[in-house]
């Protein structure tokens, strides 16, 4: 079985009307090169200030105007959707990053809560980053059934955290969907490093979408939005700026490598 997927590639600000704008155009791009699964970048809709993420929360709990657009958008080109992250209130002030998905019907599936949260000095022009003060982790890992296997969600920071894949794996993960804004300098270093990591520890595809550009004088992310096969190669890359990055994934050959190389079975620990 092979499955067509697409990696979204961002350069989200602030403005959320014309973020979400981009994000269906991408997704239509996608589904006219016949897409059945896509990706959408962390923070896609709004890549500002605290209070923007709280605003956008807020208004998000009461109105879910965006997760009615990206429902309608699902259901109408007839494709599956993970919707990045969005901001959604939490009980203690701050706002869970829910990184959402959509089948092809339009319902929501699954809502996968950010568990890692990136709280660490960069020697970038940002410096401190503390997603601690805004967000509230989240509390277990998610994989879901699709048409085509079983897919796990995570969101960026995650990536760094190989023991989480681990539990997903146990889980039955054949896909796995990472929405990220990595940094420029970090992502630089590590992004494609950790990804055919986890690509080929786990024996899973990797549909990574991440954002790509200058957001202000102080942030800039590192692009590299990818697909990774269950062999570690690259099938699709991106670098930076805004665009999708399509591949097919062969199930059967993955399933295939797995009975040939059966690293999960062979486990110690």
């Amino acid at each position: 079985m092979s499955l067509r997927v697409s990696a979204v590639q961002m350069v989200s600000g602030a403005a959320v009307s014309v973020n979400l704008n981009d994000a269906l155009e991408h997704l239509e791009k996608a589904s006219r090169q016949g897409v059945q699964l896509a990706v959408l970048p962390e923070n896609f809709a709004c890549f500002g200030s605290g209070s923007a993420l709280a605003e956008l929360a807020c208004r998000e709990q009461q109105y879910a105007e965006i997760r009615g657009r990206l429902a309608e958008q699902a259901k109408r080109l007839g494709m599956w959707i993970v919707a990045g992250t969005l901001p959604l209130p939490a009980a203690d002030g701050r706002c869970y990053a829910s990184s959402l998905v959509f089948n092809d019907s339009g319902e929501c599936v699954a809502d996968y809560r950010k568990l890692h949260l990136f709280d660490a000095d960069v020697g970038d022009a940002q410096r401190r980053y503390r997603e601690s003060e805004r967000y509230a982790p989240g509390e277990r890992p998610c994989v879901i059934d699709t048409p085509w296997g079983r897919l796990g969600v995570a969101v960026c920071y995650d990536l760094r955290f190989p023991e989480l894949f681990r539990l997903m794996l146990d889980d039955g993960m054949e896909l796995l969907a990472l929405p990220a804004a990595f940094t420029r300098r970090t992502g630089l270093a590590h992004w494609l490093p950790l990804l055919r990591a986890r690509a080929i520890e786990n024996q899973v595809a990797v549909i990574a979408a991440n954002q790509g550009g200058v957001h202000s004088a102080r942030r800039e992310t590192s692009g590299g939005s990818c697909v990774i096969d269950s062999w570690g190669r690259v099938l699709a890359e991106l670098g930076f700026g805004a665009g999708i990055a399509t591949a097919d994934i062969d199930m059967a050959a993955q399933r295939a490598l797995r009975q040939e190389m059966p690293v999960s079975q062979h486990r110690r620990f």
